[in-house]
């Protein structure tokens, strides 16, 4: 009962610390509609944030440490019950991992690129930056931080959402979210593919929603662990 109260008090800190930045980068940086905006605007757009934009996507990216551990520690308490839980839980942690390493360009390789586009004297050199960009924007970002790291989220949701569900361990309402979050957060795929495949039908709220959806119910799974009583 008392590994299950500190991963009750993980994933509601691990849940609310992601949310702190996701909003300021929704508020100040027009987060996350502009991961899809053209390559200038954004290095522009960047430098502008200035050192406190820095911050907050560093804030943004340690924010999963909590969910490690949790994650982790829901994976020891189901093993007892399911036998392939060793699986589900390298695979929440690799998704964590895929997107802290997606989230850290925003600090350690962004910064550079749009200070020297801010002071590049000749097109060409902006050319350059921004074919550069593009480049570490769709590898770490797109292919590491969204595809493989939501994927691997949505897998770990729904196979977590079963478990507690087949042990009745938590109130039927809270599988079902997980459940519906995945489905519109395995959605926003579709979205990537668009960006190598233009045509390719997308619902383009679908990423935006979805996380949200997921981490209402990541929240709600740390309060619940926390009420539950001996």
């Amino acid at each position: 009962m008392r590994n299950e109260k500190r991963t009750g008090w993980l994933l509601l800190t691990g849940g609310m610390a992601v949310l702190v930045p996701y909003t300021l980068l929704v508020v100040q940086f027009d987060y996350p509609d502009v991961l899809r905006k053209e390559p200038g605007d954004v290095l522009r757009a960047f430098h502008q944030g200035g050192i406190k934009l820095i911050f907050i996507w560093l804030a943004f990216a340690l924010s999963g440490l909590p969910l490690l551990i949790a994650y982790k520690m829901i994976g020891r308490q189901l093993d007892a019950w399911f036998a392939n839980m060793k699986w589900v839980t390298t695979i929440g942690t690799a998704s964590l991992v895929f997107q802290i390493v997606g989230l850290l360009r925003w600090v350690f390789v962004v910064p550079m690129l749009a200070n020297d586009y801010v002071s590049a004297a000749e097109p060409s050199e902006q050319f350059v930056l921004e074919t550069v960009f593009r480049t570490v924007h769709q590898f770490g970002g797109v292919l590491l931080g969204e595809h493989l790291g939501q994927l691997f989220t949505v897998i770990w949701t729904v196979a977590i959402s079963w478990c507690y569900q087949q042990l009745a361990a938590t109130p039927k309402w809270i599988s079902w979210l997980g459940y519906l979050s995945s489905i519109i957060y395995f959605m926003g795929q579709a979205e990537l593919l668009a960006t190598v495949i233009p045509s390719f039908p997308n619902w383009s709220a679908a990423s935006f929603i979805g996380s949200t959806l997921w981490l209402i119910w990541l929240i709600a799974m740390g309060i619940i662990m926390l009420q539950r009583k001996e």
